[in-house]
């Protein structure tokens, strides 16, 4: 969950599974992260809701071990 001071600047993320700090420089997360944002649409029960929340990357990892079908993994060389 990103907190924003009335400047629009970035000054807390936390991690809305296990509510810990997520590390950040200015407006740049710093540390292993995921940002997740879904919009819903029609046939869904959220219709017109938008669902926003960060997670660290071990409550990540906790999630995606449950999976039924695993997370498809490529390696990537270049970061951008």
């Amino acid at each position: 969950m990103k907190q924003y001071d009335n400047n629009g600047q970035l000054k807390a993320v936390l991690c809305n599974g296990c509510g810990r700090r997520i590390a950040h420089s200015g407006n740049i997360i710093t540390s292993g992260a995921l940002s997740f944002r879904a919009d819903w649409g029609y046939f869904s029960n959220k219709d017109g809701e938008q669902h926003t929340f960060d997670l660290c990357e071990q409550c990540y990892d906790r999630i995606v071990e449950n999976f039924r079908i695993p997370v498809e993994i490529e390696e990537r060389t270049e970061l951008v």
